[in-house]
């Protein structure tokens, strides 16, 4: 096979994230991501250092595209128009890129904590968090009452992405009137938890 000119590690890092998108996370393997480049697989060595370190930095891609989605939502909002901004583009990511979203939710084991790119990962997760926090801000939450406000605003969307990619939600209701729903509840417990 020949050489293939101009193969860098952000190259096979976006090549693997468009696989993981449309093919799943399960389904990610140096040799299809190599037979995708028109390489063989020991060459993927000079720009990963294997699937865990490949599978870090795809997690760092997805934390970084969730961030700018979800601060790009949130910008000259307040309260619960941020937090229905800011639910619709972590659902929006969810389900544009939902091999880059299993690894930003930690799903898919080996690599999501490992690799080169495991502190830039780390800080842009931090990141993430703290443009939820500034939303809560806005409801009077700060300290350990805002922290829990995020881990159950973060488990209520990722369960309802998660169903709805699994084609989970059967009843014939419409899924937007659903979510905007669960915003609804989120919003008054944020309101009444804010005083």
């Amino acid at each position: 096979m020949p050489r293939r000119p101009g193969l860098t590690r952000e190259s096979v890092v976006e090549r693997a994230a468009e696989l993981v998108d449309r093919e799943g996370l399960p389904a990610l393997s140096l040799a299809q991501l190599a037979r995708s480049l028109g390489v063989r697989a020991p060459s993927l060595y000079n720009h990963v250092d294997g699937l865990d370190d490949l599978r870090g930095a795809l997690r760092l891609r997805g934390l970084e595209r969730l961030e700018r989605r979800i601060a790009r939502a949130a910008v000259g909002r307040a309260r619960r128009d941020a937090l229905v901004a800011v639910a619709e583009a972590y659902r929006a990511f969810a389900g544009e890129h939902p091999g880059l979203y299993a690894l930003t939710a930690g799903a898919g084991g080996g690599g999501a904590g490992s690799g080169r790119d495991a502190a830039a990962a780390e800080a842009a997760g931090s990141r993430v968090v703290g443009i939820v926090l500034d939303v809560l801000r806005g409801y009077g939450l700060e300290g350990d009452e805002a922290l829990h406000a995020v881990r159950a605003l973060r488990s209520s969307l990722h369960g309802f992405v998660s169903l709805e990619r699994a084609g989970a939600f059967e009843l014939p209701l419409d899924l937007d009137a659903s979510f905007e729903r669960l915003i609804d509840l989120h919003h008054a417990g944020l309101e009444r938890a804010g005083g």
